[in-house]
């Protein structure tokens, strides 16, 4: 049954007069923007039926302009029940109730729901059939993209924000109309992927189910080196790289037996995965430092045969440097030359890339360090603080190395830094053989911890109970 042409000019203002009084109660900008759409469509039928009103004589437009009015009324009503049902009223929440496309998908139905219960006619029936088959053959593409950017808000594989592939295209999801997808990619570029494509291609969608995505680099070492100390170093670089998560844990495996090399594939964790480029650089930077520092070679492709001279490691002017380098150490000062020319024969170089942590605070300690090139950072506290920096020419460790405390400070690298690392074991055998130069070096390190502890003016009353302290501890160590 039709309504009064009246009835709806009066439901006209009483919508308008609800949608103005829900104005004041919404402060969703999206909810409100909405709202003066459906006013504005509400207004445009009450001006076509004063029109109507207003010329009567125009007969041929009298029943065409009710069925407009009615059609424009039952739109404003059906977009309002959408909007406010599928949309928060306050501010807007992070979760999308229902996404656009299905929300207008939704107002599309109830119109067309409300225009045949006012309206329905096998007139209009039969015409709107013919409508409809002749949308569907000229807009057949432009339908197949609307019914699949459909399908993908209701089945919601990826979201926006989310970090997906879809064929040979790779970004961030920045929107998804009826029409397409957009997507940003790692080169800038906007890609617009039409929905229908997007239905048809495999989607991998790295944001879930959770954030974190596992990435790999592959590396090979030569075969002189076990298995298993080849992983030890490659797990090691890995803890040396930023981006690389704790948790879940990384991890290396043995991949194959390649040509020239054992073949490893490590693997490790990132937070987001936009960062995936910078990730593997970081981790392939700390594993070429890290097998440089443990003499683990990366092999050349083997192609032709070919023959190569290694040159010398220990070389006669490498431990005179040494040698020079360990005698501007104050505690090594006062020792002879052949205790510098001992300790300069087993000492080890450790290159290491900057940002690098060389020891941690609270690790276990039986070594010293000499600073031959770069400069490093002093770390204390728990966050780490910088108290200090050490350029080439300095050193660290030394009480780690006379006692065998643990590190009391982490030392991290500030640019590239070469190093040569003295251990215990070298030591051991010089002092075993002169256990008079215990108290030398006590004394040698009680001077150095006052001076890295600023007590200089309290020197005079403790540095006795100091050097006694130093060298028990000293003798305890190493077994005196």
């Amino acid at each position: 049954m039709e309504p009064h042409p009246s009835a709806h000019f009066f439901l006209t203002l009483g919508i308008i007069g609800a949608a103005l009084a829900l104005m004041f109660v919404v402060r969703n900008p999206v909810v409100r923007r909405r709202l003066l759409f459906t006013i504005g469509v509400l207004l445009a039928a009450a001006g076509l039926h004063q029109a109507l009103v207003t010329y009567p004589d125009w007969q041929e437009l009298q029943q065409s302009g009710r069925i407009l009015e009615g059609l424009l009324i039952a739109f404003a009503i059906a977009h309002a029940i959408a909007t406010l049902s599928f949309n928060p009223w306050s501010k807007p929440s992070g979760v999308e109730r229902a996404p656009a496309i299905v929300q207008d998908a939704i107002i599309v139905l109830l119109m067309l729901g409300s225009a045949l219960y006012l309206f329905g006619s096998t007139e209009l029936l039969a015409g709107s059939a013919i409508v409809a088959a002749v949308a569907g053959f000229a807009l057949q593409e432009t339908l197949g993209n609307a019914f699949a950017g459909l399908a993908l808000q209701i089945d919601r594989p990826f979201k926006v924000g989310h970090w997906i592939t879809v064929g040979s295209f790779e970004g961030t999801v920045r929107q998804i109309t009826w029409r397409a997808t957009k997507i940003w990619t790692k080169d800038g570029n906007m890609v617009v992927l039409p929905n229908s494509l997007v239905a048809r291609e495999a989607v991998r969608n790295y944001s879930e189910p959770a954030a974190p995505t596992r990435l790999f680099v592959e590396v090979g070492v030569g075969y002189q080196v076990p298995p298993n100390e080849a992983r030890d170093a490659l797990l090691a670089a890995l803890r040396q790289a930023p981006c690389v998560l704790k948790q879940p844990e990384p991890g290396a495996l043995l991949w194959e037996f390649g040509g020239s090399a054992l073949n490893f594939r490590v693997h490790f964790w990132v937070a987001d995965y936009s960062n995936e480029e910078r990730a593997r650089d970081e981790v392939r930077r700390a594993i070429y430092y890290e097998l440089h520092r443990r003499n683990i070679e990366i092999p050349w492709p083997i192609q032709i045969e070919y023959s190569r001279e290694e040159p010398p490691v220990d070389t006669p002017q490498r431990r005179e440097s040494f040698a020079r380098a360990i005698a501007a150490v104050p505690v090594f000062k006062g020792l002879p030359a052949e205790a510098h020319q001992a300790l300069a024969a087993s000492a080890r170089p450790r290159l290491f890339g900057k940002g690098e942590v060389i020891v941690r605070e609270g690790d276990g300690g039986g070594s010293m360090f000499l600073l031959l090139q770069g400069r490093v950072a002093i770390l204390v506290g728990d966050p780490p603080a910088q108290v200090a920096t050490t350029e080439a020419g300095g050193y660290f460790g030394e009480m780690s190395l006379l006692t065998g405390d643990p590190r009391t400070a982490t030392v991290s690298t500030l640019a590239d830094s070469q190093v040569i690392e003295i251990d215990a074991a070298a030591f051991r055998a010089y002092v075993t053989s002169h256990p008079d130069a215990i108290e030398q070096l006590a004394q040698a390190a009680a001077a150095r911890r006052l001076e890295l502890d600023h007590t200089r003016a309290a020197a005079g009353q403790v540095q006795s109970a100091e050097v006694a302290s130093i060298a028990k501890r000293m003798r305890q160590f190493f077994g005196l």
